[in-house]
Order: C-alpha cells, then sequence, then structure tokens
C-alpha cells in the first residue's frame, strides 16, 4: 500500500504551468503593481513614497504609450544623438552671439 506524498510536484510536471509559460502571458498581458507608503508622526505626514511597476514587453508598452526609454540618453543612442545636435546648435548660437561683440572690441 502506498501512501500519497506530501510534496508538491515539481515544475514541468502534472497540469500546473511552467515559468516560460507564465512569464511569456505577463509580458504579453502586462501586469500593473502600485502601492503607496506614508509615514505619518501625530498626524503629521512626514514622508509619502508612491510606488508604480510595470511589467510588459516593449510591444505591450508601445501599445499602452509608455515609451520613455527612446527619449532617454542614457538608454538610446538616438536620442543621445539628438541631446548632442541640440547642445551643438545652442553652443554655435552662442558663439555666434560673441563674435561680432569680440570683433567691435577689437577694432581700434
Amino acid at each position: 500500500m502506498t501512501m500519497p506524498s506530501r510534496l508538491p510536484e515539481p515544475y514541468g510536471q502534472g497540469s500546473g504551468a511552467n515559468l516560460a509559460d507564465i512569464l511569456e502571458r505577463v509580458l504579453d498581458k502586462g501586469i500593473v503593481i502600485a502601492g503607496d507608503i506614508r509615514i505619518n508622526l501625530l498626524d503629521i505626514e512626514l514622508l509619502t513614497i508612491k510606488l508604480r511597476l510595470i511589467v510588459a514587453s516593449v510591444d505591450k508598452a508601445k501599445e499602452m504609450g509608455i515609451d520613455w526609454w527612446e527619449d532617454d540618453p542614457a538608454l538610446s543612442s538616438g536620442a543621445r544623438r539628438k541631446e548632442l545636435a541640440r547642445e551643438n546648435a545652442e553652443l554655435r548660437e552662442r558663439l555666434a552671439q560673441l563674435e561680432p561683440a569680440r570683433e567691435q572690441e577689437e577694432a581700434p
């Protein structure tokens, strides 16, 4: 006579979904985790932290209108090039404004 085991079946056996399936579903649909932390002392609010976590694939995030990484120079080479081009244009403009003043100072 065999006794049923009290240990759960290992992943990949039985009818349970494996980790890859779960991850695929989460990335395909997306998941939002939100929470607030408040620290009060004698009814005086000292600190409030709002936490928002979105886990989704890049395609799903773009569908939801989330694409902040495309404009972040630290994460996107295209955004970095745009920032450098803007900075270069500003410096050229400042230089063009300073050149006539310098020429007037040097004129006898």
